[in-house]
Parts: C-alpha cells; structure tokens; sequence
C-alpha cells in the first residue's frame, strides 16, 4: 500500500520520511557510510531483494541522498557515494543507534556500536541543545511553524 506523500507538510520530519522513512533506506545509508559502495555490497550484506534495493536506491539517488560514480577501480561497474545532504545524516543515524542501544537491546546482549575511528572510543551521547548550549527536554522545546515573510 502507497502511503499519501508529505512534500506540502509543515514538518520538516514528515518530509524527511518521505526520503528516508522507507524500509531499508536508513540502512543503505548506514552501509553507504561505512564504506559500501556497490550493488552487490549493499545487497549481500542487507540480504534484501533485488528489486526492492533497487527502487530504495533510485529513491536516494532521485533525493540527492546518494549519487552514481564511476567504479573507484576503473571496471565498467558503477557505485554509490554519499553526498552532502546523505552525509548530513549522521547526527540523525548516531542518534538512533544510541537510542536503539538503550531500549531495543537486553542487559549483555550482543549489539553494533559505533565508535570512533580514531581511538576506538564510544561516542558521546548526542543531546538537543538550545542556541546558548543548554541541555533540553522534551517538556523544554515547542513545535512552531516558521511562514515566509514579505520583502520590504
């Protein structure tokens, strides 16, 4: 079932999903920044169909989320880089994977991490900050909708 699309909504996270929001795509991005550039990477190790890797990364492609290169190794094949605007996902995909490894996972069981790469250290937790660096809450943020105005 196709859901009705969010490009006229106010909230920038409803567009967001748009792109991003479908199965699988949040994970060709993860691979896409882990260094996985081919079709057939992304593939075997998403062990998803054909059909549906391809449609997803038309998807990001159409987006500007990923772009098609030429092979890095000079073959006729071709491979998926991250653009700015897939790079810019990073905070968000950070975010969820800290949030997945406190809720989503059992005490001692087995799980991915990101670290980094320069020390092998864990990441700092990211917190939403105010513009003068406080930390906030939930109860600390509100929901405006900005409108364009006029040219004086």
């Amino acid at each position: 079932m196709k859901h009705k699309s969010n490009e006229t909504s106010f909230c920038p996270v409803a567009r967001s999903l748009d792109v991003i929001g479908e199965w699988w795509s949040l994970l060709i991005v993860r691979d896409a920044m882990s260094g996985v550039k081919r079709f057939s990477d992304f593939q075997r190790r998403l062990g998803m169909a054909k059909n549906i890797l391809s449609a997803r990364l038309k998807r990001l492609v159409e987006a500007d989320v990923l772009q098609v290169v030429p092979a890095s190794d000079g073959s006729a094949y071709q491979e998926y880089k991250l653009t700015e605007k897939g790079r810019a996902l990073l905070p968000t995909l950070v975010a969820l994977g800290q949030w997945g490894a406190q809720f989503m996972f059992c005490p001692g069981e087995t799980h991915s991490r990101l670290v980094d790469a320069k020390n092998h250290k864990p990441l700092a937790k990211l917190e939403v900050r105010s513009a003068s660096g406080e930390s906030l809450g939930v109860d600390d943020i509100d929901l405006v909708i900005d409108t364009p105005t006029n040219p004086t």
